[in-house]
């Protein structure tokens, strides 16, 4: 029969236990929600690609900028393409879920790369995709920039995903 001594079982033994226990309860817990984190984060890739190639489709089907050619989302092909028109088009058609929140889908705002990065101190919408707010402009070379955090922290690298658009 085994006899345990717990005579010189003191603090610095109960710690070390205490630890250990920590430690392979974390590595548990990892190794069961690993699947569900690669989950969220690739559908969120896939929201952001999806939001890219759409833009990038009607950048295409507008290339010759002609004048009687409208977007899908009513703006004319060869003016100004309106941020909030191309959001709410996005939002209500292209069928985008947020694994992150119920609420918010894609958004515009000043600075995708911010949003998407998080720097400076700026709260992060983990999973919302930013179309950049100022508006997309007829001239070529005109940028518009997408951006996403889809793990934390969205500032490490492979966390986020950003994109430029140009006409």
């Amino acid at each position: 029969m085994i006899k345990l001594n717990f005579k010189n079982f003191g603090l610095l033994e109960i710690l070390i236990i205490a630890s250990f226990l920590y430690v392979v309860g974390m590595l548990m817990w990892t190794a069961s929600t690993r699947p569900a984190v690669e989950a969220r984060a690739n559908l969120v890739k896939e929201n952001h690609q999806k939001v890219v190639d759409f833009i990038n489709e009607e950048i295409n089907k507008c290339g010759n900028n002609d004048e009687d050619k409208t977007t899908i989302w009513g703006d004319p092909c060869n003016g100004e393409w309106i941020a909030s028109k191309v959001v709410g088009y996005i939002n209500n058609n292209l069928g985008i879920k947020n694994p992150f929140s119920d609420e918010n889908k894609v958004k515009t705002d000043p600075d995708p790369r911010i949003k998407a990065e998080g720097k400076a101190g700026q709260s992060v919408e983990m999973g919302v995709i930013f179309l950049m707010s100022s508006n997309f402009l007829a001239e070529p070379g005109s940028e518009w920039i997408v951006g996403t955090c889809f793990k934390s922290p969205c500032v490490a690298a492979g966390n986020n995903e950003l994109t430029s658009l140009y006409r």
